[in-house]
């Protein structure tokens, strides 16, 4: 059994309550389709009960009806929701009658059903941008106790499985921070070992990248590294971490054995920790293309509950995998409290 089916089959031995905002949009309409017929999660969509219905029956679904369907207008819990609303946000300008209004809006039910504890994670962006996907998950559900920020992080699926775990290495943050600080790259890493921890069923051995190992080279930004690299450890005593280490230290043990004699992460690295989102980016990319490597992502992580931003040129068996990847999220989630 691969990981993704791993993954998959643990979803489907503990069911989460997924909601899916965009529940009349086609890819996600199918994707629901399938999740329900397997079993893998109980899917809440997101809209006009008639008009979902009637598209299922356009595209010949025949799970939907398995589905908990949630009219964004007319629902009995639309004014606890725009209670809840106004509460968390009423600090920021909130007023009664703009939470009544946000309330309609699917990607804030979203989160709102989250916050109440009537769903466990949300897929969306099949239709909508990554900022109006992000921007209620971070104003009501927001981020785990000790992370101020949202990463993403990729699953890559290596055909050579001499690296990583077996053939797989996890990747961030690669699509969410610019330019992190030390204290906000020692963040990517904690989440990145949960992430780990969930998805891929390991313990992880994190890796925090530079263009230098051990002291080889010196200056600000290999400083940021090994500041992160100590902060990382603060936050989560005995977490196997170490850094400043460059890529080959990192995963392979011949130069591992050269440059960081000792280290209890160099030369079998499962997760690397890029020092921004430009080197993040371009390395999952080139990966992906040049060792032929199998790219799952973006994972966000550091949410106090699993939100998912798609591409909106995402196939319906990307939002079936990120429906399952969710699921597992929400499970380590409960699991940790």
């Amino acid at each position: 059994m691969n990981l993704i089916d791993d993954i998959i089959s643990r979803a489907k031995a503990d069911k989460q309550r997924i909601v899916l905002p965009e529940g009349t949009e086609e890819r996600t309409l199918k994707a629901a389709d399938r999740l329900l017929a397997d079993g893998v999660a109980d899917i809440i969509l997101i809209g006009n009960p008639d008009e979902i219905r009637l598209l299922a029956g356009s595209f010949g679904l025949q799970h939907i009806g398995k589905a908990t369907i949630v009219d964004p207008e007319n629902h009995e819990k639309k004014q606890a929701y725009a209670d809840l609303l106004f509460q968390l946000r009423r600090s920021k300008g909130m007023t009664p009658e703009k939470a009544a209004t946000l309330v309609e809006d699917p990607l804030y039910l979203g989160c709102l059903m989250i916050k109440s504890g009537d769903a466990d994670g949300e897929i969306a962006g099949a239709k909508n941008t990554t900022g109006n996907v992000l921007r209620p998950a971070l104003q009501i559900i927001k981020t785990v106790p000790g992370v101020t920020n949202v990463s993403g992080a990729f699953l890559m699926f290596l055909k050579d499985r001499s690296y990583g775990e077996d053939g797989i290495l996890v990747f961030a943050d690669c699509a969410v921070l610019p330019n992190p600080t030390a204290a906000e790259l020692a963040q990517i890493a904690v989440s990145t070992a949960h992430t780990t921890r969930s998805l891929v069923n390991v313990e992880p051995r994190i890796a925090l990248l530079s263009f230098s190992t051990k002291g080889s080279a010196s200056g600000e930004m290999v400083d940021k590294v090994v500041e992160a690299t100590r902060l990382a450890k603060e936050m989560e005593p005995g977490l196997c971490v170490d850094g400043e280490l460059q890529a080959d230290a990192a995963i392979v043990e011949k130069v591992a054995a050269q440059k960081a004699p000792g280290s209890p992460v160099a030369g079998k690295a499962n997760v690397l920790v890029f020092p921004n989102l430009e080197v993040g980016n371009i390395c999952y990319k080139l990966v992906q293309r040049l060792a032929g490597a199998d790219a799952v992502g973006p994972i966000l992580q550091g949410m106090a509950a699993p939100v998912h931003d798609l591409s909106r040129g995402c196939s319906v068996d990307d939002i079936y995998k990120m429906v399952a990847i969710a699921s597992n999220q929400a499970i380590a989630l409960k699991r940790a409290k």
